[in-house]
């Protein structure tokens, strides 16, 4: 395990706040980590050890050293796509055919994998955390924790539905609405252990939908959609459901083609206010098939 001291430039919103209450009030870290960091000492302001009660200026810079950081996962060079990058967080771009973590050891060829290398290619100690995750076929931005402090305040974010994940799907045939939002519970298929179907004693789910175009050329939809749930397959469900499947994901009735030989499904956007700065985050994903479908 390698110590990791990250540096926070403080905001406005904390000018004239004590360390103690950005610690606590502010930032919301948890008793236990705020009574360590007091116990090492961990905490220094613009260089150098001070007391709690000093307040917070503009321009101030407050280090903390996290005494316990391991590697996560085994290294390998996967030729990760960088978005977005600060001390505290990573934004990627997840190709298709691709798992967002290991579910044995045997699996190192995943996005978390080649986050590590990323990072580690760069004097990093190795420490990536993924917030949440896509289907392996599935595209997009993921964001990912650079060090085990962050880590809970993105978990945070991501429970409260603060963290803005837009998507974009080519769906078969053309549907005839604009817009609307589906909201059918989704739960467990008896029949099949890896799909999930609409079932009314399963888990609350909210899907929303806007239209973006017909591609008469290839008979799909391009929609756009938004979540309020994060439930498991539920945007491939969801549009299953309406009679209007993914292209290309053979698992909820889609067909595969030369055009589609996997989901056609792309989180092309990530949006949220940092926990640490107070920055807006804004990430666009540009879409890694060629040629493009979304377009």
């Amino acid at each position: 395990m390698k110590p990791h001291t990250f540096t926070i430039n403080i905001p406005h919103d904390l000018v004239g706040i004590t360390i103690e209450e950005a610690l606590k009030t502010y930032w919301g870290f948890s008793k236990k980590t705020i009574h360590q960091w007091r116990m090492d000492k961990a905490i220094d302001l613009n260089g150098e050890l001070t007391q709690w009660k000093v307040e917070l200026a503009s321009f101030d810079r407050l280090s903390i050293r996290l005494s316990e950081e391991a590697q996560t996962y085994p290294a390998t060079d996967l030729a990760i796509l960088p978005l977005y990058e600060d001390d505290h967080l990573l934004i990627v771009n997840k190709p298709a055919g691709m798992d967002t973590h290991p579910n044995s050891p045997a699996n190192t060829n995943t996005l978390a994998n080649g986050v590590v290398h990323y990072l580690m290619s760069k004097g990093h100690n190795g420490y990536a955390q993924p917030i949440h995750r896509l289907d392996r076929d599935t595209t997009g931005a993921i964001l990912f924790a650079k060090h085990s402090a962050v880590k809970p305040l993105l978990d945070r974010l991501l429970e409260q539905r603060l963290i803005k994940r837009t998507y974009w799907a080519l769906v078969e045939g053309e549907m005839k609405k604009n817009s609307g939002t589906i909201k059918d519970p989704i739960g467990n298929d008896r029949h099949h252990n890896t799909r999930k179907r609409i079932s009314p004693n399963g888990q609350h789910a909210i899907t929303h939908f806007k239209k973006i175009n017909f591609k008469e050329d290839l008979h799909v939809t391009w929609l756009e959609l938004k979540l309020d749930t994060g439930r498991t397959h539920q945007i491939r469900v969801h549009l299953s459901y309406l009679g209007h499947p993914l292209a290309g994901d053979e698992l909820y009735g889609g067909k595969k083609s030369p055009d589609f030989m996997a989901q056609a499904l792309h989180a092309v956007r990530l949006s949220f206010k940092h926990p640490l700065t107070s920055e807006i985050i804004d990430v666009k994903a540009p879409e890694l098939h060629v040629p493009p479908r979304f377009n």
